[in-house]
């Protein structure tokens, strides 16, 4: 019966710590609709050094290439970013030594023959901010929605463009 409970007991634990630590994480949804289908608007907008351009900056690879597992690409000359995950129509990115332990998901979901979907994800860890009061975080998110809300409106025209 001790056994039984040191077992639980630890088990609790272990379930408590980590809720209390995916609590510190933000998830900025965005989302646009495109006036493409969805082949047509990936092809536009899939390649992982674009972002560059759209945030009016360099991006240039520096390991492996463009649009294949692991390639690096670095922006503005600073930000070092890793192609972690990719499907047909998204891939994800991840700044692994970045103190927010950020990633981001590009995605394109087909609406209809002539419509599409365009979802990015922005999730990072908050708490890894240097400040960590409520409203420090509430703005930082502010923030960072508006500037990717700014990056998605560029890539819905991107991916519109004729």
């Amino acid at each position: 019966m001790k056994m039984f409970l040191a077992a639980a007991t630890l088990g609790a634990l272990a379930l408590s710590a980590g809720a209390a630590a995916a609590a510190d994480f933000v998830t900025v949804p965005l989302e646009a609709t495109i006036n493409a289908p969805a082949d047509a608007a990936w092809k536009k907008i899939s390649g992982f050094c674009q972002i560059g351009p759209w945030f009016k900056t360099t991006c240039v690879i520096t390991s492996g290439k463009d649009g294949e597992m692991g390639a690096v690409r670095r922006i503005a000359d600073r930000v070092d970013e890793v192609l972690v995950a990719q499907t047909a129509w998204s891939y994800t990115y991840s700044q692994p030594k970045s103190p927010i332990d950020y990633h981001g998901t590009v995605e394109i979901r087909p609406v209809d023959k002539r419509h599409s979907k365009l979802l990015y994800t922005l999730v990072y860890d908050a708490d890894a901010l240097p400040k960590h009061e409520p409203a420090d975080k509430a703005a930082d998110k502010a923030r960072r929605t508006t500037q990717f809300t700014g990056l998605v409106a560029t890539m819905k025209a991107a991916a519109e463009a004729k």
